[in-house]
């Protein structure tokens, strides 16, 4: 499989990496990649390939095959590398650090409104979360309790623990729509420090988050939608 360098630094925008394969359909992985490739609700992130001979090859993706490889997808009339090539992969660090916040962002919004999670999605200026909820929460208290966290400035870290252990505590699992990223013997848990020695946060995540919360900056509840009897949809945004 892919060694996915994000997982254990966010911040890290390059690497050297050799060529593994081509996909038929033109996609190119790679041996290490800092490249996130899009799941639980976090879009892929773009960049280029920087070849020996100097040229670039735009990414304009990165996806998961059935072997839980990253394909990195290039456009169709672009040249591939070769098989053993050794390349730079190179993020496009805008938008991905966006995202980072973003997804911090959002982990905090399910500490505010501690109800299932039926769904969601990160975005580079906007999220969502979607609530197993069944009353609309006030927009002003929210909000507030949002920037309250942030202003703790609260570390976020991320550790290890196996699949026998996550699934003998089913209550670190929010999310109803999607599966906690397991099946090669260990999960990854992040965490967002508390006030009192105790988590504010903890729970199984794949994806990409800054180092403290002050990092995320200004966030407001842009828009609370109904979307069923049970169905909450709250969507906040970068300031």
């Amino acid at each position: 499989m892919t060694e996915l360098l994000f997982r254990t630094d966010a911040y890290l925008a390059e690497t050297s990496a050799t060529v593994l394969a081509v996909t038929p359909e033109g996609g190119v992985i790679l041996d290490r990649t800092v490249f996130y490739a899009t799941a639980g609700g976090q879009p892929g992130d773009t960049g280029t390939l920087l070849r020996a001979d100097g040229s670039e090859v735009a990414i304009t993706g990165a996806v998961y095959d059935a072997a839980k490889d990253v394909v990195h997808l290039i456009p169709a009339d672009a040249a591939r590398p070769a098989i053993g090539e050794v390349v730079t992969a190179r993020l496009d660090w805008v938008p991905r650090h966006a995202r980072m916040r973003m997804h911090t962002a959002l982990h905090l919004l399910s500490v505010a409104l501690p109800f299932p999670v039926t769904g969601g999605s990160i975005g580079d200026s906007e999220g969502r979360l979607d609530f197993d909820m069944p009353d609309t929460p006030d927009k002003d208290a929210l909000a507030a309790r949002l920037a309250e966290m942030i202003a703790t400035d609260a570390a976020v870290t991320d550790r290890w623990i196996s699949d026998e252990e996550l699934l003998a505590n089913p209550g670190l699992i929010k999310t109803m729509s999607v599966k906690p990223p397991m099946g090669t013997g260990r999960v990854r848990l992040v965490e967002i420090a508390g006030a009192d020695g105790a988590p504010l946060d903890l729970q199984p995540c794949g994806g990409t988050h800054v180092r403290r919360l002050s990092e995320i900056g200004a966030v407001k509840v842009a828009k609370i939608e109904k979307k069923g009897q049970m169905n909450r949809r709250v969507r906040i945004a970068l300031a």
